[in-house]
C-alpha cells in the first residue's frame, strides 16, 4: 500500500544544499523522479517549464519564503504542496494550510516519514479518476460539482481545487446530507489521527467554503453539524 508512485515527479525547494541532496538521493532511491531548487526564484523558473506531481517546500528560506510562494502558486496552480518547517508551533502549520498547502512535516524528520506523507498525498489524486457509471453532479447554488470528473464549476468557470480540497469534495459528495466526523475525515485523508490533524481539517474546510459559499462565515452548503462534524447539503 505504501509503495511509491514511481512515475511521480517531485520538486524539492530548500535553500540548504545538504538537505536538498539528502532528499533528492533518498527519494530517487525510492523510485521518484526528483528535481531540486535552491530558492523560490529557482523554483518558479522550473515550474514555468516543467510539470510536477508534488512540491516539497521549505518554509524558512531567504528572500521569498515558503508561505509566500505557496500563496502565490495557489493563484494558478493546483499541484499538491507539502511544507517543511523547522518550527513546531501550531500557528505556523495552520498558516501553511491556510496558504494552500496540502500537508506539513516538521524538521527534523525521518526520510521514510516524508515518503509516507508524499504517498498519502499522491494517492488522493488517482482515486478521483475512478470510473463512475453515469455522469452525476451536485448543485450548490450557482456552483456545480461534477462528481464524475471531480471538478467544481461556477457557470463556465472552473474553480481550482487543491488535491486535499478535491478529496474532501469526493468524500462529501459520496454521502450528501450525512454528517462526517472530523476524525473520519482525517482517516479518509490518510493522515495520522490526532488533534492537530483535526484542526488541519478545519482549516481545509474553511478554505473550501470560500470556493463554495456566497457567505463562508454563514455556510449554506458545507455545514457544521454540532457534535457530528461537517455535512455537504446540496440543493
Amino acid at each position: 500500500m505504501n509503495e511509491p508512485l514511481s512515475d511521480a515527479h517531485i520538486l524539492i525547494v530548500d535553500d540548504d544544499e545538504r538537505i536538498r541532496t539528502l532528499l533528492q538521493k533518498f527519494l530517487s532511491r525510492n523510485g521518484y523522479w526528483v528535481t531540486a531548487a535552491r530558492d523560490a526564484a529557482h523554483a518558479r523558473r522550473l515550474l514555468a517549464g516543467l510539470d510536477f506531481d508534488l512540491i516539497v517546500l521549505d518554509v524558512m528560506m531567504p528572500g521569498e519564503d515558503g508561505l509566500t510562494l505557496t500563496r502565490s502558486l495557489r493563484e494558478t496552480l493546483s499541484t499538491p504542496i507539502l511544507l517543511l518547517t523547522a518550527k513546531g508551533e501550531s500557528n505556523e502549520r495552520i498558516m501553511g494550510l491556510e496558504a494552500g498547502a496540502d500537508d506539513y512535516l516538521t524538521k527534523p524528520f525521518e526520510p521514510k516519514e516524508l515518503v509516507l506523507r508524499i504517498n498519502a498525498i499522491l494517492r488522493r489524486v488517482p482515486v478521483e479518476q475512478a470510473v463512475v457509471e453515469a455522469p452525476k453532479s451536485l448543485q450548490l447554488g450557482p456552483v456545480r460539482y461534477d462528481v464524475t470528473r471531480g471538478e467544481l464549476w461556477e457557470g463556465e468557470t472552473l474553480i481550482r481545487l487543491t488535491a486535499t480540497e478535491s478529496t474532501l469534495m469526493r468524500i462529501f459528495s459520496a454521502s450528501p446530507h450525512s454528517p462526517i466526523s472530523r476524525s473520519k475525515l482525517v482517516e479518509d485523508l490518510g493522515r495520522d489521527s490526532d488533534q492537530s490533524q483535526e484542526r488541519a481539517v478545519d482549516v481545509q474546510i474553511t478554505r473550501l467554503r470560500r470556493k463554495i459559499e456566497a457567505d463562508p462565515k454563514s455556510p449554506r452548503y458545507l455545514q457544521t453539524v454540532r457534535g457530528a462534524g461537517y455535512m455537504l447539503a446540496p440543493d
